[in-house]
C-alpha cells in the first residue's frame, strides 16, 4: 500500500504584505464581478483573459503604481500578493497595455454600467436617508496633463502649467460621505460650465434620484460652474443649488444691493467681488454647516452660507488630491481615448473600495491609515511580511523592523 501525505505550502514573503487583507476582503465581496461579466472586449484569450488583465492593472494601481509598466515589478514578480487577490499568474505589462489599446466606446459603456452597479453594491451614499438629511453632491474639472498627441488632448486650463496639453477630469463627490459618484474624462478646453449637465445627469442616474430625492439634494458649484441657463435649469429639475459668481459686472452689481459681499484686490488695481448664490433657506444652511439654529441675529446666518460654500473646497479638492497623489492619475496617460476612459474607472472608483475592518485582520493597516490620504497608497502597500494560510490569502507578523509605532498614538 502505498503512503500519501498533503504538503503544505509555506508562508511566502511579500514586500507588500499588508495588502492580503484588503485581497481577501475584495474576493469576498466579488468586488470586480460585474466588470468580469459585463465588460467584453474583442481580444483573444491565450494566457489570460481580457478580465483578468483589467485585474491584473487594478492590483497594480492598489499596490501603489503610478504606471502600468510597474506592473511587472509589482505585482508579477510576487506571488503572494497575486494568491491575495486570488491570481495564481500575471499578465505581463504590455499585454496589459494592448487589452486596454483594444477597448472601444461600447467597452466604456460597459464598464460605466459595472462600475455603477458596483456603486450601488457597496456605497453608502446610495443608500442615503433622504427624509433624514439633506445629499450633498460637489461637481468641479481637474486638469489631467498628458502628451500633445494624446487623443482630445488641447490646451486648457492647467494650474501653474501654461501652454500645456491635456484633459480635464469631470468629478461628482457625495461629501457627506467622501465619496466619488461620477467620474467622466472631457477634452483639455472644456470646463465646468460645459460639463455640469453631464455630470448632474450621470450623477442622477448613478444614485437613482427620483423628483423626491432630487428635492432634498443639493448641488454645490464653484463660480465657474455654470451659466444663469444652468442653474435654472438645475433648478427645475428640483435641486437646490448654492454657488457664488466672482469678478463680473453682475456679481458688482449684486455686491451694492445684499448684506454681505467678499472682495479681494486684483493685480491690477481693482477689486474683484464675489457674491453667494443659493437656494438654502438660513434654517436649512444652519442645519448643513451645524449652526446654532436658535440665534435670529442676521451675521451668524449670512456666515453660515459662507461657511457652507467653503466645504465644497474641502470635499472636491481633497478628493482630487488623493486621486493624483495618491492614486497617481495624472501619472497614467493612454494615447487613445477609449483606454484613457477605462483606466479611469478603474483607477478612481474601484480603489475607493470597502476595506475590512483593518484592526482586527491586522494591526500594522489600521496604523496606516493614520497617514495622509495621498501617502496611504505607497506608504500603506508597502509593509514586508509573510502572506500564509492555505491560499497564502491570511497576513502573518511582518518583519521587526516594521513594527513602528503609530504618530497619532502617541
Amino acid at each position: 500500500m502505498m503512503e500519501s501525505s498533503t504538503a503544505v505550502a509555506p508562508p511566502q514573503f511579500s514586500p507588500r504584505a499588508s495588502l492580503a487583507a484588503m485581497g481577501v476582503r475584495l474576493r469576498s465581496l466579488d468586488l470586480f464581478g460585474p466588470i468580469r461579466q459585463q465588460v467584453q472586449i474583442a481580444q483573444k484569450a491565450v494566457k489570460h483573459t481580457p478580465a483578468e488583465k483589467l485585474y491584473d492593472a487594478f492590483i497594480a494601481m492598489v499596490a501603489g503604481a503610478h504606471g502600468l509598466v510597474e506592473i511587472n515589478t509589482r505585482v508579477r514578480s510576487d506571488a503572494a500578493l497575486q494568491a491575495a487577490f486570488g491570481r495564481r499568474g500575471c499578465a505581463e505589462q504590455s499585454v496589459v497595455q494592448e487589452t486596454l489599446d483594444a477597448c472601444t466606446a461600447e467597452n466604456v459603456r460597459q464598464m460605466e454600467a459595472a462600475v455603477a452597479e458596483i456603486y450601488r453594491r457597496h456605497s453608502r451614499g446610495y443608500r442615503h436617508d433622504y427624509a433624514a438629511g439633506w445629499q450633498v453632491l460637489d461637481a468641479d474639472m481637474s486638469g489631467l496633463p498628458c502628451g500633445p498627441k494624446a487623443a482630445c488632448a488641447t490646451k486648457g486650463y492647467f494650474a501653474k502649467q501654461r501652454n500645456r496639453r491635456g484633459r480635464q477630469l469631470g468629478r461628482v463627490v457625495a461629501s457627506a460621505y467622501d465619496e466619488v459618484v461620477v467620474d467622466r474624462l472631457f477634452a483639455g478646453t472644456t470646463q465646468l460650465s460645459a460639463a455640469l449637465q453631464p455630470l448632474v445627469l450621470a450623477a442622477e442616474e448613478m444614485l437613482a434620484l427620483d423628483e423626491a430625492k432630487r428635492q432634498r439634494t443639493v448641488l454645490r458649484v464653484d463660480a465657474g460652474g455654470g451659466s444663469v441657463a444652468d442653474v435654472h435649469w438645475a433648478l427645475r429639475r428640483g435641486y437646490r443649488v448654492h454657488g457664488k459668481d466672482c469678478s463680473t459686472q453682475r456679481a458688482t452689481r449684486l455686491a451694492a444691493r445684499v448684506r454681505v459681499a467678499v472682495r479681494c484686490p486684483r493685480k491690477d488695481g481693482g477689486w474683484g467681488v464675489g457674491v453667494i448664490v443659493s437656494a438654502l433657506a438660513p434654517a436649512e444652511v444652519r442645519l448643513l454647516t451645524r449652526r446654532p439654529a436658535d440665534r435670529g441675529d442676521d451675521p451668524a446666518a449670512l456666515l453660515a452660507y459662507v461657511y457652507f460654500d467653503d466645504q465644497r473646497g474641502g470635499a472636491c479638492a481633497t478628493a482630487n488630491q488623493g486621486g493624483k497623489q495618491g492614486l497617481g492619475l495624472t501619472k497614467r496617460n493612454k494615447k487613445r481615448f477609449e483606454a484613457q476612459q477605462v483606466l479611469l474607472l478603474l483607477g478612481t472608483p474601484l480603489a475607493r473600495a470597502p476595506l475590512p475592518p483593518a484592526c482586527a485582520v491586522w494591526p500594522l493597516a489600521a496604523r496606516a491609515r493614520c497617514r495622509p490620504q495621498q501617502r496611504q497608497p505607497r506608504a500603506r502597500r508597502h509593509r514586508t511580511g509573510r502572506n500564509g494560510g492555505p491560499q497564502w490569502g491570511r497576513p502573518v507578523s511582518p518583519r521587526p523592523r516594521d513594527r513602528t509605532r503609530c504618530p497619532a498614538g502617541r
